[in-house]
């Protein structure tokens, strides 16, 4: 295992990146929804309890993935992972005895050379959330300690309260994993869950004074931990002195690279008294870095979303939030509008820029959720009081990911 102390190279970096306009700006226009299928809110096997079941558990946190078609959905209230196809039918589930009725359409108890085509196994999930997939179809979900396992860092301040579960493509547990691999300690809050090139693991974790991730190959062995410290964000060379906050820190699917969004901002001051008024943004900048050797490879600035309200007035400078990332260092960005999310695609090594829009009702901005897979296809949890919707839209077709012409 490799540990790759971030903090110290990025001084060498942070003096180098002058504000430019160097990207290609086209437009994709609307990018057509397809709706593929619904799920009743509920506690049963075919439901989804996104809202609390009873007075002794809250609203927990929901995760869910896309892969070859496939939808998997971790439900924190239920204690609960299925699998269905793009029809909507559920496929397997993973699920906790004592916080689910047993099934009724699934087999249980399957033995290891009987063949079922719906099936169910048990599992004592806590509180699962972050989930991913990778091409074997093994599942890595995240899942929380009981609060009397949980434990802290004296070095960090951190607690240390998550597990990453590893189950394979039939829903059957193989082991966890922890900080040091296998059977390994707690990890601190999980914020990011991903597969990368060769199957392999990334976590990303937020800790007080900044992030670890853990970066495992496809048997747990932990390869390399890369820390990045708050203080030591790169700098602009144009506004040194510019606030630095971290947006996002996402893993690559087919490459060991990092991409960090960093937001920059500026002190406003009242010109008669000189009193800080506020701030305002700058600009944002999406960072390559490389795990093998801990050094940024590259960078992209993201332009501002501007809201104009009134065409006779200036508009309003905000930054974009990042979707998230398909093959070929390509990413989707957005910012949330009346009738929708304004989109923008940013290709990190070409610089082009692809503007775009998807649209939903005022109904189904109550929750949704979002993954870009690694095909570049962009999926939605969207739910109202009854339903929770599964959609999809072929953001791929746009950004060059799917084979067709853009």
């Amino acid at each position: 295992m490799k540990q790759i102390p971030v903090f110290l190279t990025l001084t060498i970096i942070c003096a180098v990146l002058f504000i430019t306009s160097s990207c290609r700006d086209n437009t994709m226009g609307s990018v057509e929804r397809e709706d593929l299928f619904s799920l009743e809110i509920g506690p049963m096997e075919d439901q989804i309890a996104l809202y609390r079941l009873d007075g002794n558990r809250g609203i927990r946190r929901m995760g869910f993935t896309m892969r070859d078609g496939l939808f998997y959905i971790a439900d924190g209230n239920s204690g609960k992972i299925v699998r269905y196809n793009s029809y909507g039918d559920l496929l397997f589930m993973i699920y906790n005895e004592e916080t689910n009725p047993p099934p009724v359409t699934l087999k249980t108890n399957i033995s290891d050379d009987e063949q079922a085509t719906r099936w169910a196994y048990s599992y004592p999930l806590e509180e699962p959330g972050w989930i991913t997939v990778d091409s074997r179809r093994h599942i890595y979900v995240e899942d929380r300690l009981p609060y009397n396992q949980q434990r802290s860092d004296s070095e960090t301040r951190a607690l240390l309260d998550g597990i990453i579960l590893h189950f394979d493509q039939n829903g059957r547990f193989i082991n966890y994993l922890g900080r040091e691999g296998i059977g390994g300690s707690p990890f601190p809050r999980i914020i990011g869950l991903n597969t990368s090139i060769r199957d392999e693991i990334a976590i990303t974790c937020r800790i007080p004074e900044g992030w670890e991730i853990y970066w495992f190959n496809s048997s747990g062995m932990l390869l390399y931990l890369v820390k990045i410290s708050s203080s030591s964000i790169p700098a602009l060379a144009d506004w040194p002195d510019a606030l630095a906050v971290v947006d996002s820190i996402t893993s690559s699917p087919d490459s060991r690279n990092l991409y960090m969004k960093v937001n920059y901002s500026r002190d406003t001051f009242d010109q008669l008294t000189y009193t800080r008024t506020g701030s305002e943004p700058i600009i944002s900048v999406i960072w390559t870095l490389n795990i093998e050797d801990g050094t940024y490879t590259g960078s992209v600035e993201v332009p501002l979303f501007e809201i104009i309200e009134n065409p006779r007035l200036p508009g309003v400078s905000v930054f974009y939030s990042v979707l998230g990332t398909a093959r070929n260092g390509r990413m989707l960005l957005y910012f949330p509008v009346e009738t929708g999310y304004s989109l923008l695609f940013i290709d990190t090594k070409s610089r082009e820029q692809r503007r775009g829009f998807i649209q939903f009702s005022i109904d189904e901005l109550r929750y949704n959720d979002f993954f870009l897979s690694a095909d570049g296809i962009l999926s939605a949890m969207l739910a109202d009081n009854f339903y929770v919707k599964m959609v999809w839209w072929r953001t791929d077709r746009y950004i060059g990911t799917s084979g067709e012409a853009p």
